[in-house]
């Protein structure tokens, strides 16, 4: 139900005029850590600020636990190992009047560690300097949480009623191909006619995700210094061998798959990356040796409709090759193990309503039409596209350094992002 104009103009000029308080319930969030430590993590706290707030906003929060959603372990989605003791989901349903379109705003709560490498922020501070805000999470995605409870908050202030329901969910174990959490709010009954995962899309609509694989790569041989003859060369001439094959398993990725429409535009619709490779600690703790064992992160990323059963297959015909390539270098195959939950690749059409009436109400926020493509990394949404059949699609701030030290978001971004939400909301729930 389109809005009128008067309307339209009122909910803009409220979150305009109220962006301080947008800011510090951003601020209040990313002050509390919520880090996932697979297979462990620290949300709780975090969750229990959503549940108070929610109820400020007259609405009555479901604070519930992972290991009471019926179902949930026995599903074909469940990723088993994970410890949920003190990691809550939060699920609330602000009931519509009747006769409009149902809406979730979901986000998780969840954060990756902030992490060894060196902050000159602090992580947990919420620092704001001119137009970023700086935080472990403060990009991913407490932002895009902030936006949705300064949403419920807005609603209530201006005294709008929804015909529609709109729901609001943070849920627990996102990050490291999770998505536990977000399977346990679609098994607890939190589905709607339509979902905005408020992820940091950089003002971008998007209705499709890249999957994502990792993979654990550990080379071993003999080490040592003093040897009788030549100096043992350790796993060094075998890291080195595979670290030069990576580009062939990139090229021939990039050679087999089909690029979707909403990745035409990418420089590199499949990228893969070698994220981590550790020989021993580091320091003059440690002695001087030749490393006997040498651990590789391998990361690859998909495209929407490709299966795992040949993309381990061709994996793993990859690294035969290499090791077929140099037998003198490889007493044994390297040791491979997946650690993280296969991710597929995920899509809706660019014609499905939710797309179509977001990117109009965007477009009066930011003045032209937003950009409509797949977001670079997989993420939950597959779930509701996949398992639930719920379009959904990712819209959210901008900023950078995420996942890494000094992550930050850029505050005039989340402004316009929670403008354009809002005026969705409103003419999609109706009014």
């Amino acid at each position: 139900m389109a809005l009128d104009t008067a309307l339209e103009k009122k909910l803009c000029s409220y979150v305009e005029e109220h962006r301080d308080r947008l800011v510090g319930i951003v601020r209040d969030l990313v002050r509390i850590p919520s880090e996932n430590t697979p297979p462990t993590g620290n949300e709780q706290a975090c969750q229990q600020y959503v549940a108070k707030f929610l109820r400020t906003q007259g609405v009555d929060p479901n604070l519930y636990d992972l290991t009471e959603v019926p179902g949930l372990r026995e599903h074909p989605l469940y990723w088993p190992g994970r410890n949920y003791e003190h990691r809550s989901n939060v699920g609330a349903r602000r009931k519509g009047l009747g006769g409009g379109r149902s809406l979730l705003l979901s986000g998780h709560i969840d954060t990756v560690p902030r992490g060894t490498q060196p902050w000159t922020r602090d992580p947990f501070g919420g620092e704001v300097d001119g137009n970023r805000l700086y935080g472990r999470g403060s990009n991913d995605m407490k932002a895009g949480v902030g936006a949705n409870l300064f949403i419920f908050e807005a609603l209530r202030a201006l005294r709008i009623e929804l015909r529609g329901d709109l729901v609001f969910e943070t849920v627990a174990d996102e990050e490291f191909g999770g998505v536990n959490g977000t399977l346990a709010g679609r098994l607890m009954g939190f589905n709607t006619d339509a979902a905005v995962i408020s992820e940091p899309s950089f003002l971008r609509i998007c209705p499709a995700q890249r999957g994502g694989r990792t993979a654990h790569i550990r080379l071993n041989a003999a080490g040592g210094v003093l040897t009788e003859g030549k100096l043992p060369s350790g796993v060094i001439d075998q890291l080195r061998h595979l670290l030069d094959s990576v580009p062939h398993f990139a090229e021939q990725r990039r050679a087999k798959i089909t690029v979707h429409e909403l990745y035409a535009d990418s420089a590199d619709p499949v990228p893969v990356s070698i994220t981590k490779v550790f020989t021993s600690p580091w320091g003059t703790q440690e002695p001087i040796t030749i490393p006997e064992t040498c651990q590789i992160e391998m990361y690859w990323q998909l495209m929407p409709g490709e299966k795992q059963e040949e993309v381990d297959r061709d994996f793993f015909a990859w690294l035969d090759s290499v090791v077929a390539a140099a037998p003198g270098l490889f007493a044994s195959r390297p040791q491979v193990e997946f650690p993280i939950r296969w991710m597929p690749g995920s899509f809706i059409l660019k014609s499905e309503p939710v797309v179509r009436e977001l990117a109009d109400c965007a477009t009066k926020v930011l003045g032209k039409e937003p950009l409509v493509q797949g977001i670079e990394g997989p993420c939950d949404m597959y779930v509701f596209h996949q398992a639930f059949g719920i379009p959904a699609v990712l819209w959210g701030s901008r900023g950078g350094n995420t996942h890494a030290a000094d992550e930050y978001l850029e505050i005039d971004s989340v402004v316009q992002a929670t403008q354009a939400l809002l005026l969705f909301v409103c003419e999609w729930c109706g009014v």
